[in-house]
């Protein structure tokens, strides 16, 4: 027969021959073909190599957008919620960790017992109190990688959470930028609107004294009129979506609605790159370093591959180990030798039938894999067609913003010039009304293009992944 030591050296060196033994597949990064250079040929201020891309919002210059980027790093709550999952992560690691080491238990208890008189033996107690002291043991051997599996699909989980918390990062300071961007374009558009308000009403009040001297028809009043009535309803439209701009900042920056009010009622000017300002937008390879987003499906990737080989596992015998180590007594005695009582010994469990459950939990983890290896492309091409439709539209904005500020321009001298012929009499005040129009209608223009570029600027940082560097370790590779 053999002793306790005995078998739990045999078991443990059943342990050491198989422990080397992993089930499923090991996780080979997948390769993406990737694209040598952009398609997109961009102006000459998209092939800077130097400026980094974790503080690109300095690029504007504005100290206000530089202040509630700080303020948003610290007080938004889906950051704090993201850091909260990155614990959560944690803690499920060790708690699949924690499967490596055996499972011991203190147990005790005290019964009250009687037993029939005719089935208790001569000198026995009839009736009494049993109790018991000790620890219970139960460990399983990780003998084909269960657990080591196990534990890997949870370290790329964990890091997978990190990559979450930094592609929010990039959302929202990319969504800080975009909005009070907004905020300083919708400003910029009522001030334009709120200027040409006050110089149609100056005509309304010109088109009346002419006709009170008859010199022009009632028509020419109700026309004033219609453009300046008009004017006016255009602009708390935009005074709506300025407040709804400002609500949205407050409440990214983890305040109320309403909070940001009055530190951005002042009005400032759309924030713009500086002149010869260079932007660094690397390589598309570069994207599969830089994109959070894109980290985050790689590492999601290898976590469900990992579960296969933790399922798999579970077609295999398992050994486990469970032991008792007691002491029992009836009626006190519970210190005396001859109250220990043990029990030890290896168990060998196989799974020989289960209508093929396992095989199918196997199957399913196989498809998720392969789903996640779909997510992880589709990812990879989403943030390439970004990255070209903002270079895109950067440099088409740029070129419109030169054509809409030789129109602005125009339209100004061309009211100038047509009030002049009204008041001499040379022009009927349907002209006077079209270039009034007109330049309301380039001037908005103009101001919403300023503030295209500028986001379209935004959406290129956004795109590159902006907003947090890869650890110097990774930038050596």
């Amino acid at each position: 027969m053999k002793t306790p030591l005995s078998l739990m050296l045999l078991a443990g060196s059943c342990a050491v021959l198989l422990g080397g033994c992993m089930s499923g597949p090991d996780y080979e990064q997948p390769e993406m073909q990737m694209p040598d250079a952009w398609h997109q040929a961009v102006q000459e201020e998209l092939d800077g190599e130097t400026p980094s891309l974790q503080t690109w919002w300095t690029v504007f210059g504005d100290e206000t957008l530089n202040d509630l980027i700080t303020r948003a790093s610290t007080n938004n709550l889906n950051l704090k919620t993201a850091a909260a999952r990155i614990e959560r992560a944690a803690a499920l690691r060790g708690v699949s960790a924690s499967q490596y080491w055996p499972d011991i238990a203190g147990v005790g208890g005290a019964n009250a017992f009687q037993t029939a008189e005719a089935l208790t033996p001569p000198g026995s107690e009839q009736e009494g109190m049993q109790y018991q002291l000790g620890l219970s043991m139960a460990w399983e051997l990780d003998l084909w990688g269960r657990v080591r599996r196990s534990v890997e699909s949870a370290d790329a989980s964990l890091q997978a959470s990190i990559e979450n918390y930094r592609d929010i990062l990039v959302l929202l300071y990319a969504d800080i930028a975009r909005n009070y961007i907004n905020v300083r374009t919708l400003q910029e558009r009522i001030d334009f609107a709120e200027t040409n308000l006050q110089a149609q009403a100056e005509t309304m009040e010109l088109t009346k004294n002419r006709f009170d001297s008859g010199l022009v028809p009632a028509l020419d009043v109700s026309q004033a009129e219609l453009n300046r009535s008009r004017t006016a309803s255009r602009i708390p439209p935009l005074r709506q979506q300025l407040v709804a701009a400002i609500n949205r900042l407050s409440v990214l920056t983890g305040d109320m609605p309403y909070a940001l009010l009055k530190e951005l009622e002042t009005v400032r000017p759309i924030p713009a790159a500086a002149a010869g300002e260079q932007i660094s937008r690397g390589l598309p390879a570069d994207l599969l370093r830089q994109r959070p987003d894109i980290r985050r499906a790689e590492r999601e990737l290898a976590a469900q591959n990992a579960l296969i080989g933790a399922k798999q596992a579970e077609l295999y015998p398992s050994l486990s180990l469970p032991g008792t180590l007691m002491l029992q007594a009836v009626d006190g005695g519970l210190l005396s030798g001859d109250a220990v009582v043990y029990g030890f010994g290896p168990q060998l469990r196989l799974n020989i039938f289960n209508g093929r459950r396992i095989r199918s939990q196997v199957d399913a983890e196989r498809a998720g894999t392969q789903a996640a290896l779909h997510t992880y492309e589709q990812t990879v091409l989403v943030a390439l067609e970004e990255v070209e439709n903002y270079m895109a539209a950067y440099a088409h904005e740029r070129d419109r913003i030169q054509s809409l500020e030789t129109a602005a321009a125009s339209a100004q001298k061309s009211v100038e010039l047509v009030t002049e012929l009204y008041k001499s009499g040379l022009t009927d005040f349907q002209n006077v009304l079209n270039m009034e129009q007109a330049l309301l209608v380039q001037q908005d223009a103009l101001s919403s293009s300023r503030g295209a570029v500028s986001l379209d600027l935004v959406g290129i940082y956004k795109s590159l992944g902006g907003g947090w560097s890869p650890p110097p370790e990774e930038s050596e590779k």
